[in-house]
């Protein structure tokens, strides 16, 4: 690469990093941001700042952390992802997705275990950033997806069983939903009726408040009536009251703002939580932009999603600074921030700073919340989440697909979310490799030319096939999933033609075992006196094969563009005349770039959606052509 080459690669990275830390804000106050916009942002971010509320402390107790640790995230981290994302409505905080994970790391390692994995998971989305894995994300197979989600709504439900029944037992409450399951069963003669009654009637007011008004959250006046019901009944009462608990006797909410410290990191930690940490950030990445793509839906906006992981991350990061616990973007107060009228980054900072303001002056009245009424809220949103259409749905998919569904659904309630995960992500690329090396094909198509006229336009004698020349062609990726098979049929080839034509016109990508595949050929028929030529090889396994060297042991006048151009070379081999199809009107390249190379063996009907788009082309066209500043048009 020569120098020029090298500093523009830097300044085109330098250029990249900039603009993806460059968040939307920047882009709205740089566009012009009115007293209007800001009206309409204040109103939104006061109503999803006490909807935040709720949903905060429920989500932090639910995670087997304190309330506190709940408004520190929706506060800090909600705060920083507004600040710093590549959303206009993002509004961030936990979430129900995290509950599973994070209630695993902080009974296996404790809060200083947590700390440290949600400060690397922050670590590794700031990555994902900047190297943008923005739109790899979306690669995540949608059957694992729907199951882990799945999975994690009934876990959640799980967990506010013990709350919402009010039942007491002495053994600590298990991780895994089977040992739940024991211990709640054996524990159901200490149900507490009165906390089922409060239950029951937040259950109904977040039902069926929003038939009533969408303005005013249903979760938030559920707390308040549940609360309200409690208080002047006097249910919470140690001494003469029915012991139907409250957050305040169990946990204390501050009302002060917490001081940054660094938590208790060790590299020992690190190493063990390395794994549940990389999950939170695969998890909070897919959770984020996902609902920054609901947004887009809801808007006609188009968000940036390589800004918006670098924000997620900067956030985990401050996150444990402050006492938090992991943070994304949230599906549905993201919504709700949309239908309240936001227009810009703005409504997220204020509804931050509006959880701030209720923690300092109402803290001490959010301990009177019943714990039952929390229940209800989250039966709630795990209802919401477990997205039980898109699961029945799946049984209409293939097999596979309700396979990996399936076990990425069993995993995550019955192992953990990380193995669910990953074993989900890995079984869907096995089955999908299958799939792919289950239509790859190989067949001899000697005796079918004739009939063949999807390929160039030719004439009838130009497709006899001469004596002593066998025609096989290959249809799929070339790729290791589908070398067997090749070669299985390949090695059927008993009768040692004089020339071997590989039609590879159906190839539209080749890998490290496919080049192999061909070159064992060559080298075969190189030792049989067998003639091997190529017949319409596409422009990425053209690149591949150039180089790693085949095409020149092959010899570049084997490797022709069709198989009218491949049957004269073999006729010109054997001796034989030619046939002239000069008249033929040849169609013209569709890839661009292509007009100006001499190769013979690109195919006319080269397929331009797959060679244009693929990197080892895209890389040989930006070396071949001059390199043209490109200015930023204005506003962009």
């Amino acid at each position: 690469m020569t120098s020029i080459h090298a500093k523009e690669s830097v300044k085109s990275f330098l250029s990249g990093v900039k603009t993806t830390i460059t968040p939307e804000i920047a882009r709205v106050v740089r566009r012009g941001y009115t007293r209007k916009e800001f009206t309409r942002d204040l109103m939104s971010g006061l109503i999803v700042g006490i909807l935040a509320l709720p949903l905060a402390i429920a989500f932090a107790i639910a995670s087997g952390v304190g309330p506190e640790q709940g408004l520190y995230t929706a506060i800090i981290a909600g705060f920083a992802i507004s600040l710093l994302g590549g959303s206009r409505f993002q509004i961030g905080g936990p979430t129900g997705a995290f509950i599973v994970i994070v209630y695993g790391i902080v009974s296996q390692y404790g809060y200083d275990g947590l700390a440290s994995a949600t400060l690397l998971a922050g670590i590794f989305l700031v990555i994902f950033g900047l190297a943008k894995f923005g739109a790899i994300i979306k690669f995540i197979p949608y059957p694992v997806t729907v199951g882990f989600t799945a999975g994690i709504a009934i876990i959640i439900a799980l967990g506010q069983v013990p709350n919402f029944f009010g039942l007491r037992f002495l053994a600590k409450d298990p991780a895994d939903a089977v040992g739940k399951i024991k211990l709640y069963a054996s524990s159901f003669d200490t149900v507490n009726i009165y906390a089922v009654i409060v239950g029951l009637v937040a259950l109904a007011v977040c039902i069926l408040w929003p038939k009533i008004t969408t303005k005013v959250p249903g979760s938030l006046v559920a707390i308040v009536v549940a609360t309200v019901l409690v208080k002047v009944l006097g249910w919470d009462d140690p001494v003469n009251g029915h012991g139907v608990v409250t957050i305040g006797m169990k946990n204390h909410i501050p009302s002060g703002f917490p001081v940054p410290h660094l938590p208790n990191i060790s590299l020992e930690m690190m190493q063990k939580v390395f794994q549940p940490a990389l999950t939170i950030a695969m998890l909070g990445a897919i959770e984020s932009l996902l609902s920054a793509v609901v947004a887009d839906g809801m808007t006609s906006t188009k968000h940036r999603s390589n800004t918006e992981l670098f924000g997620q991350g900067i956030a985990n990061i401050l996150s444990p600074i402050f006492g938090g616990i992991p943070a994304t973007g949230a599906i549905a107060r993201t919504a709700t921030n949309i239908r309240n009228g936001a227009v810009s980054p703005v409504s997220g900072l204020v509804h931050a700073v509006v959880l701030l303001l209720i923690m300092l002056v109402l803290g001490k009245y959010a301990e009177m919340i019943p714990m039952a009424a929390l229940a209800a809220v989250l039966f709630q949103v795990a209802f919401n989440m477990c997205g039980y259409r898109s699961f029945i749905k799946m049984f209409k998919a293939p097999k596979s697909d309700v396979i990996v569904m399936l076990v990425a659904f069993f995993l995550t309630v019955i192992i953990d979310l990380t193995v669910a995960i990953e074993v989900g992500v890995l079984l869907a690329a096995v089955l999908f490799i299958k799939r792919m090396s289950d239509v790859a094909e190989v067949e001899t198509v000697t005796e079918a030319l004739k009939e063949d006229d999807e390929e160039a336009a030719h004439n009838e004698l130009s497709r006899q096939v001469p004596k002593g020349v066998a025609v096989y062609e290959l249809a799929g990726s070339l790729f290791f999933g589908a070398v067997d098979k090749f070669k299985d049929t390949m090695a059927r080839i008993s009768d040692k033609p004089k020339i071997l034509i590989l039609r590879m016109r159906s190839v539209s990508s080749i890998d490290a075992a496919g080049i192999q595949m061909i070159e064992d050929l060559l080298n075969r028929c190189n030792s049989e006196g067998t003639q091997l030529l190529l017949s319409g090889v596409h422009a990425q396994p053209v690149v591949a094969l150039t180089r790693a060297g085949v095409l020149k042991q092959l010899g570049e006048e084997n490797a022709l563009g069709n198989i009218d151009a491949a049957l004269n070379r073999a006729r010109e081999i054997l001796g034989l005349p030619v046939v002239d199809t000069s008249h033929e009107v040849v169609q013209a390249p569709t890839v661009s770039w292509e007009k100006s190379l001499d190769k013979p063996w690109m195919p006319e009907e080269s397929n331009a959606a797959v060679a244009e788009e693929t990197p080892e082309v895209i890389a040989e066209r930006m070396m071949d052509e001059p390199i043209v500043k490109i200015e930023e048009k204005p506003g962009k």
